[in-house]
Formats: structure tokens, C-alpha cells, sequence
């Protein structure tokens, strides 16, 4: 395996392409688990029969979204009566890209631009969300070596889960797809949000082409939000700041949502739930009911309590039919696996700094 000395240009594996689907289908998917959770469930128990109805209505749900039973990690045991929950989030952009069938779940050239696999501890008292670089090289249960994002076109949402439950030898008990241009609308729902632009840049093209983002505190409308979680060609490290830049955005969007100021307003909580439902797709069970109860074990998280970070690797490198990827390190990997397995990532974060993420 090689170390290329260009890092930034996107391969041609990664790039999205568009095929369209034959039935209902989902437009496909990303970011956000948290802001899911925290506007649909957190919100919900004030005004839980509209925002219910709301939710369960606009979503899309995934009819099959696991694998086959006999493949699966088995499920973790409670403690005091409640178990650990692990959630994949899944997302992209649905510019240029094509849409997944979520009816028939059928293997198409879709990618996912974004992955996070999201963990609350037993105790509710946290959330860790961990960013997986999408060219990830990992081994894809009957397909071989390939890039993670690569198993939602090889197999659908059951093998992307077969894929992630095998890297980390973890059962995910919930799936959710959402689209980055729900985000737009969530935003302009929330009368803007605060974001600190770490790497200061000018998109070279799309609606917001020559809009410059200062470095530092700046508050974003819907479009200037999108285009914000959407660029990566700006950066020396391509897809890694995209990444940081959209955990950076998440935390913005929760810091808001749980606001007392936000939670009081019964209009913007439904300008809410109203914008960004018609762009989730979840696991059937995952529905108002079950995201309102796990909202309401969360009813004292703070923005602090959530923290955000990416699955450490080794850097990008080309694999052996010479294809851009990045390297895993399996070390890491490993060390992880072990902290979801004993409900103890929050010591993985604090003995690795990554409070604040990486």
C-alpha cells in the first residue's frame, strides 16, 4: 500500500452518480441522528399528537434495513433496565446522486457520503457520534475488501449495517438516512445558526460559488449552512475538515434545538419537525414513539453532553487495483470496539482527548 502525495482529489469511486429508482424511494440520506432525535423526540414531549403525526407522516421507513439475524452481534444486556443503544446514521448529498429504492431495497450505484454511528450509554447521561471517513477500507461481508461507503451500493441498508455491526462487533438497533438539503430548511426554521468556521473559504462553485466564510463565529441561513456542510474541495484534507465541519454544524444545531428559548416556542418547534421529516428515512420501529421515548431518558442533556469525533485512520493510501482510500487503523478500531462493547466510550474519549473531537 502507497501514500500518495495528492490527497485531495476525488476519486473516481467516490464520486456520486445518479440512477433513478423504480418505487418510493428516499433522497437520500445524511448527517444527523442528534438533531433527528433532539427535534422530533426532545420537542415531542410537549407537543407529542401533532409532532407525532408530523414526524410519522413525513418520514420515509425502511421496510428491510437489517441483515439476516443469524449474522448479527447479539443485543447488549441491560443495565437497571435499560441497555446501550447504538444508531447509524447514514447521509449524503442528493446532488448528482442517485436514490436508493427503499421499498425493494435493491443494490444500486448509490454511495453514503456521510456515516456516523451514533452510541447512548445505558445511562442516557451522553451521546458519542463517530464519524466514518466514507473511503474507509474495510472488508464488506461477501463482497471482499472495498470502501465502506461502497455496501450500500452492493447490498443496501442491510449490508451497510452487516458491514458497520462487523467492524465493530456491535448490534445497530436503529437506522436513520438523511438528506443534507433537510438541513437547509432546519436551519431557516431555527432563524439561523452560530457556527465556528474553524478554516476560513470560498466555495469555487454551487448557489453560494464566491461566498466567503470568515474564520470564526458566524451565523448561517439555510443555504449558507448547505453549502457550509457540502464542501470539501476548499481544504488541504479534503473530506476530513468536511467532516469536522459538519460535526461542527451538528453541535450548532443541538446547542439551538435544545435552547429553552427553542423548546418554548411551539411554532418554531413545529417549523421544525415540519422541515426536516420529509427528508429522514428510518427503521420501522424507529418511529415518534420510540425517538420520543429515548428523547425523554436524554430530557437533561446539555450540548456539552454530546460529543463528536472521527474513527481515528492511518491517512489515505491506494489499494491494490489502485484506488483511493483510507487507510483503517485497526488498532483503533479495536481499542473502540472493546469501549462499546464494555458501554465505556466515554473513557476511550476522555484517554484520547477527544472531547472536543479530533
Amino acid at each position: 500500500m502507497t501514500l500518495p502525495t495528492d490527497t485531495q482529489t476525488p476519486s473516481a469511486e467516490s464520486r456520486p452518480r445518479r440512477q433513478k429508482s423504480g418505487k418510493k424511494t428516499a433522497r437520500n440520506v445524511l448527517l444527523g441522528f442528534v438533531a433527528a432525535v433532539l427535534v422530533a423526540g426532545l420537542v415531542g414531549g410537549a407537543y407529542v399528537f401533532n409532532l407525532a403525526q408530523t414526524f410519522n407522516s413525513g418520514t420515509t421507513k425502511i421496510e428491510t434495513a437489517f441483515p439476516e439475524e443469524s449474522t448479527r452481534p447479539q443485543k447488549p444486556e441491560p443495565v437497571n433496565g435499560t441497555a446501550a443503544m447504538n444508531i447509524l446514521v447514514m447521509g449524503s448529498d442528493t446532488r448528482g446522486s442517485a436514490e436508493l429504492d427503499i421499498d425493494t431495497q435493491a443494490s444500486t450505484d448509490q454511495r453514503a457520503d456521510t456515516l456516523m454511528l451514533v452510541h447512548v450509554p445505558a445511562d442516557r447521561k451522553n451521546v458519542y457520534a463517530v464519524s466514518l471517513m466514507r473511503d474507509l477500507w474495510v472488508d464488506v461481508p461477501g463482497k471482499g475488501e472495498s470502501k465502506i461507503n461502497a455496501a450500500l451500493a452492493l447490498g443496501g441498508v442491510p449490508l451497510m449495517v452487516q458491514t458497520v455491526e462487523s467492524l465493530f462487533q456491535q448490534r445497530i438497533d436503529h437506522v436513520a438516512m438523511v438528506d443534507f438539503e433537510g438541513f437547509k430548511g432546519l436551519t431557516d426554521a431555527l432563524g439561523g445558526v452560530e457556527v465556528d468556521v474553524k478554516i476560513p473559504f470560498a466555495p469555487a462553485k454551487g448557489p453560494m460559488k464566491g461566498h466567503y466564510y470568515e474564520a470564526g463565529k458566524q451565523t448561517l441561513n439555510g443555504d449558507e449552512a448547505l453549502a457550509f456542510v457540502r464542501e470539501r474541495m476548499s481544504f488541504s484534507d479534503g473530506d476530513y475538515q468536511r467532516v469536522r465541519n459538519q460535526q461542527a454544524y451538528m453541535k450548532a444545531i443541538i446547542s439551538k434545538t435544545i435552547a429553552r428559548e427553542t423548546l418554548t416556542n411551539p411554532v418554531t418547534v413545529n417549523s421544525m419537525v415540519s422541515a426536516v421529516s420529509p427528508f429522514i428515512s428510518v427503521d420501522k420501529s424507529f418511529d415518534a414513539a420510540a425517538i420520543g421515548s429515548l428523547a425523554l431518558g436524554m430530557k437533561n442533556l446539555r450540548a456539552s453532553d454530546t460529543v463528536m469525533f472521527t474513527l481515528p485512520t492511518l491517512g489515505t493510501g491506494t489499494s491494490a487495483d489502485g484506488q483511493s482510500i483510507v487507510v483503517p487503523d485497526t488498532t483503533a478500531i479495536s481499542e473502540i470496539a472493546t469501549a462499546f462493547s464494555k458501554d465505556q466510550l466515554g473513557a476511550y474519549v476522555t484517554a484520547h482527548g477527544l472531547e472536543k473531537g479530533n
